[in-house]
């Protein structure tokens, strides 16, 4: 069985807004319930948990409720870091799973569906696999007081979702947090296993800020 772990911790302070970034609407919906549907879209048999801040959990069920969603999921806490956090979505998976689990950013409702199946049809064989694509603009080094162009070709944007083996995610999970997880790829290449790349689509933002949300907007439109 195949699972899918949604995070969402944003606290939305580069939105310049009260609410959390992922409450934020879209075409009239909050950014992350465009997320969870994205994924049931992709399979109606997908286990989803979803994990927020247990302080944001009562204002997601009203939202909920006010939009009528029913989209089936599991509610995991969050934690202090994607690491811990990630850590309570595993817990809700049974420690015997086969299957693929991804993990996927609560604020990008627009992975395409192509994306989706091919990280999931992909990390069958290779047991860890994300998203990325091209840097299309120059880039710099900074190198101290100075800098220089590196070579763009050399370089990729991450996105997600980064889809693993179940027990190979768990087994990596089980380190000790470091300040070098910066995502779920750096878990599992710290645990030994090399990260296979497919291609992302360039519509699979990441809604951080107000100029995020207007791009998203459009998306939607």
């Amino acid at each position: 069985m195949d699972y899918v772990i949604i995070v969402a911790g944003g606290k939305g302070l580069r939105m310049g807004s009260d609410i959390p970034k992922q409450f934020l609407p879209i075409g009239g919906k909050p950014v992350l319930m465009r997320t969870l549907e994205r994924f049931r879209e992709y399979s109606p048999t997908l286990q989803i948990i979803l994990v927020l801040p247990k302080a944001q959990q009562e204002y997601w069920k009203e939202l909920c409720q006010k939009h009528n969603f029913t989209v089936a999921y599991q509610l995991a806490d969050g934690g202090e870091t994607r690491f811990h956090s990630v850590q309570h979505g595993l817990a809700l998976i049974p420690d015997n799973a086969e299957g693929v689990v991804g993990v996927h950013d609560g604020v990008r409702p627009f992975p395409s569906i192509e994306v989706i199946r091919n990280c999931y049809e992909t990390a069958r064989e290779k047991k860890a696999v994300i998203p990325v694509i091209p840097v299309v603009e120059t880039v710099r080094h900074l190198k101290g007081e100075t800098s220089e162009t590196v070579q763009r070709n050399d370089y990729r944007l991450v996105q997600t979702p980064q889809c693993f083996d179940i027990q190979l995610l768990k087994a990596a999970n089980r380190q000790p947090y470091n300040d070098g997880f910066t995502d779920d790829a750096s878990v599992v290449e710290s645990y030994g296993h090399d990260i296979t790349l497919v291609e992302g689509n360039r519509e699979n933002i990441k809604i951080t800020t107000p100029y995020d949300l207007k791009i998203a907007e459009v998306l939607i439109g």
